[in-house]
């Protein structure tokens, strides 16, 4: 067995646990994008497209929140920035020229991204493209699931799925907490927030919110330092 496919097998076996969550995730956004007016082929196309939690669950809240399409775009924009200076580190170890590198790069994600660092400033492609590749399959089937059979669930609020958006945001606030370089960061993005819901129209409170966090994500050391 060549060390490539070892690699990406294990990186199939690392990202199960992600696609799992995954699922569920990407289920919830499907039920509640149907339920904010998606159509059913608008709400797969998105995830399929974006694939990323916080940028459709930021646009979500934008539009659930009576925003327009271009604040909710920015929105996800902006949580989706953080893969530019993380695509500046992982460049260097993908091999071909821009168009095959582009390519390779949209197997990043947080998790895969973090699993395939090396710890030297290089990163394994192999087990990224094999720990992405799981999630990328489970979260295009959760929204499938969640877009056709939604309506069968019935009311979000119901099962709860209405706090899905809510208590994602909140759990990636408690995670930047525990990083002493973004702990600020992420404590100035949460006020600023709170402080513009009751003043600022919709969509605008996460847009400044997610300005604050662009801040702190080039200020982070693991992703501003040059490779090894």
């Amino acid at each position: 067995m060549t060390d490539q496919r070892r690699s990406f097998l294990w990186g199939l076996r690392l990202g199960v646990p992600f696609a799992l969550v995954g699922f569920v995730l990407s289920l919830s956004f499907a039920v509640l994008a149907r339920q904010a007016g998606f159509s059913t082929a608008q709400a797969i196309v998105t995830s399929v497209i974006v694939f990323a939690g916080s940028a459709q669950f930021a646009m979500l809240s934008v539009v659930t929140g009576g925003g327009g399409v271009p604040a909710a775009l920015a929105a996800a924009s902006l949580m989706n920035s953080r893969f530019l200076a993380m695509g500046i580190a992982l460049a260097p170890s993908l091999p071909g020229g821009p168009v095959k590198r582009a390519a390779q790069g949209q197997a990043v994600v947080d998790a895969s991204w973090a699993l395939a660092n090396r710890g030297d400033g290089t990163f394994d492609r192999w087990l990224l493209f094999g720990t992405t590749a799981p999630q990328y399959l489970t979260w295009t089937l959760g929204s499938v699931v969640g877009a056709v059979f939604g309506d069968a669930l019935g009311s979000p609020d119901r099962l709860g799925l209405d706090a899905i958006y809510p208590t994602f945001f909140l759990a990636l606030l408690i995670a930047e907490l525990r990083d002493r370089a973004t702990r600020w960061v992420a404590i100035g993005g949460g006020v600023v927030a709170l402080a513009l819901v009751p003043l600022a129209p919709p969509g605008v409170p996460v847009l400044a919110a997610s300005a604050v966090a662009l801040v702190g994500l080039f200020r982070r050391p693991e992703m501003t330092r040059e490779p090894a």
